[in-house]
């Protein structure tokens, strides 16, 4: 049996990783702040210690507690959440890394696998966006995400043999509802289930990279053991690119009933359009079956995560 500690396991990627771990008989440790996640989240079987990753007395518990690697989940993940408190947001993403690192020095725990973002881009033209290409982030998340990758290059002189997983737009159960100002599908959802209506901010004509929560856990758990996979940044995505107003017709789709849509505003930090060279991923953690997106959003809306809202008017 392996030991893993898991920041954010009671989030919506961490939580899913951590579930994934305990049920292939390993032991989870989790630290967690709470903030955006939920108790409820974290799978039985986990220890959890309430603290926030930016904090050096989150790790008085676990000093003496030896791990066989870490996963960097927990942080505040909306770029447009980042403009309201830059502050808030360089400590949960940038600082929570920095001391995570110094604990694994501390710890001897020499694997460290890092939730990054295609946020460390920014803008970029209409292709396939690699690995090698310029990273100009266009929110405060997206510099608090980088300067992170960059610490875990200049830890590698210590010892540390880490990777970064650069997660496109991720969806799937699991995701918080409730925030307004994160997951462009969990948004669309909650309005069209708890409203009866859809109000994008943007153009019908952005586009993304969706990728089902069960295909980042599987990527997560190649990376574990794969040493071609260190020292690297991989994009983790599907490599198609989705246009907003096509995610939106597939859910309006599982509707009996008309579901308005009105297009307005915009987002801060939101670029217009980005999806990902998937040749590296393939590359390295090799390839399985992608959940499709239409029917991972048709079980996302059929899901227990929305047992909850009635299900009268679904058609599917």
């Amino acid at each position: 049996m392996a030991r893993y500690l898991v920041t954010g396991a009671a989030g919506f990627i961490g939580s899913a990783i951590a579930k994934r771990l305990i049920t292939e008989e390993n032991e989870v440790v989790t630290i967690d702040n709470l903030s955006t996640g939920n108790r409820s989240n974290i799978p039985e079987g986990t220890t959890f210690i309430k603290g926030d990753c930016s904090d050096p007395g989150a790790y008085e518990q676990i000093e003496k507690t030896r791990f066989d690697a870490i996963f960097h989940i927990a942080g505040q993940s909306s770029g447009e959440i980042s403009f309201d408190d830059p502050i808030y947001d360089i400590r949960t993403n940038a600082e929570s890394t920095l001391r995570l690192l110094k604990f694994s020095v501390r710890n001897g725990c020499s694997r460290f696998i890092f939730a990054s973002t295609m946020s460390v881009y920014g803008q970029k033209p209409d292709h396939p966006v690699g690995e090698n290409e310029e990273c100009r982030p266009e929110s405060f998340y997206g510099v608090a995400k980088l300067a992170s990758e960059h610490y875990l290059r200049i830890y590698r002189q210590y010892g540390i043999r880490s990777t970064s997983l650069r997660l496109f737009n991720v969806y799937g159960p699991g995701q918080n509802m409730t925030n307004m100002k994160q997951g462009m599908i969990s948004i669309f959802l909650a309005q069209m289930l708890d409203q009866q209506k859809i109000l994008v901010k943007g153009s019908k004509d952005r586009f993304r990279d969706f990728v089902h929560v069960d295909d980042v856990v599987e990527a997560f758990v190649r990376c574990l053991k794969n040493k071609k996979s260190e020292g690297r940044s991989i994009n983790i995505g599907t490599g198609k690119r989705t246009l907003v107003s096509e995610i939106i017709k597939i859910l309006v789709s599982t509707q009996k009933k008309n579901i308005p849509v009105h297009y307005e505003g915009n987002t801060p930090g939101d670029v217009f359009g980005i999806y990902s060279d998937t040749s590296l991923m393939n590359e390295v953690l090799g390839s399985w079956p992608k959940t499709d997106l239409s029917d991972g959003l048709v079980r996302l809306v059929q899901s227990n995560v929305f047992s909850k809202h009635s299900h009268d008017n679904l058609n599917v």
